[in-house]
């Protein structure tokens, strides 16, 4: 080939290089930019009383059950019970196990993880999806539910954590795969205030409960982090229990033959206060296959109103016919 020629298509190409090189920075640079996509942190200083801390008392123990995953569990009791003085102290780890990308630990919630926390970066955080510094939190940490939060509440959640006995402790860093830990930045999204929910209608108000304690989430089955279309609260999801087996998620449908179709509201609000549920007996080693990572002990603490509405949404489901054989043995 003439030099000349050669010259101008070794030329050529490192324009086309460079070009293309500047092209993938500009939209590097513009993607980071973007994303994500939520407001600077509201500078909100609540008002505190002590109404507003027993309702976010009340969410964060037996609704919401925050404290389900900022806090240790026994797993050598029925229901994996919350250690008394871990409450809010985090650290639990959830990994590639449970099919996630990634491995994950929960954060320290109580005062001492959160002082320099300002009372709007925790809003943010719990409705928005991104850390105090502005970076995105993959949903195990389920903001996407907590979106539907109403302002209130989301507030009370926050006033009471401040009054959690401080446990300085010191939480390891989540490690999120590629290319999700680069993805992960298009999930927040802007938290948009919220009324408090009409308790005028049980269905309504069972619809916003059922939707804040993720009854979803765990009663639907998923493939490759997507719930299964059609299967919206027919059971069947699988978890692994700590020093246990395997156990399957119930058919909460109004499915007659598989679900809770049967079911009348009384005995509903009585599953919840069983002793086999809400207690913390001790499992015998024998016994330990049949334990659930259900949180029966803290829903126990919800109010007949608060269940009874959760039975009533319910019912305006969708049946779907699934048969769920709840334990599977040793995982």
């Amino acid at each position: 080939m003439d030099g000349r020629y050669s010259g101008l298509l070794l030329r050529t190409l490192s324009g086309l290089f460079i070009a293309l090189t500047v092209g993938a920075g500009g939209g590097v640079a513009w993607f980071l930019l973007r994303y994500p996509r939520v407001a600077s942190p509201n500078p909100v200083l609540i008002h505190v009383t002590a109404a507003l801390i027993e309702r976010g008392r009340y969410l964060a123990n037996h609704v919401a059950v925050c404290m389900d995953c900022h806090s240790t569990r026994d797993w050598d009791a029925f229901s994996g019970p919350i250690v008394p003085g871990t409450e809010g102290a985090g650290g639990q780890r959830f990994g590639k196990e449970l099919g996630l990308p990634g491995t994950f630990y929960a954060a320290n919630i109580t005062p001492a993880g959160l002082s320099q926390w300002s009372d709007g970066e925790i809003l943010r955080a719990i409705t928005g999806g991104v850390t105090r510094r502005g970076r995105a939190m993959f949903p195990v940490m389920p903001y996407p539910r907590y979106r539907a939060l109403s302002e209130t509440d989301a507030e009370a959640i926050v006033a009471y954590i401040r009054t959690l006995t401080p446990v300085a402790r010191e939480i390891r860093p989540s490690q999120l795969d590629f290319p999700m830990n680069v993805l992960v930045r298009t999930l927040p999204e802007p938290f948009v205030p919220r009324p408090p929910p009409d308790r005028s209608s049980p269905v309504a108000y069972g619809r916003y409960l059922t939707t804040i304690a993720g009854c979803s989430a765990c009663h639907t089955r998923s493939e490759r982090g997507k719930p299964i279309q059609g299967m919206e609260y027919a059971g069947g999801a699988a978890f692994d229990v700590p020093r246990a087996g395997r156990v399957q998620s119930a058919n909460i449908t109004p499915d007659s033959d598989t679900g809770i179709g049967d079911w009348p509201r009384a005995f509903f609000v009585a599953r919840f206060r069983d002793p086999t549920s809400a207690g913390t007996r001790r499992l015998l080693p024998r016994d330990r296959r049949l334990n659930t990572i259900m949180p029966w002990t803290m829903f126990a603490g919800m109010t007949d109103e608060d269940l009874g509405a959760i039975y009533a949404y319910l019912r305006t489901v969708r049946p779907v016919r699934n048969q769920v054989a709840r334990f599977s043995g040793a995982s």
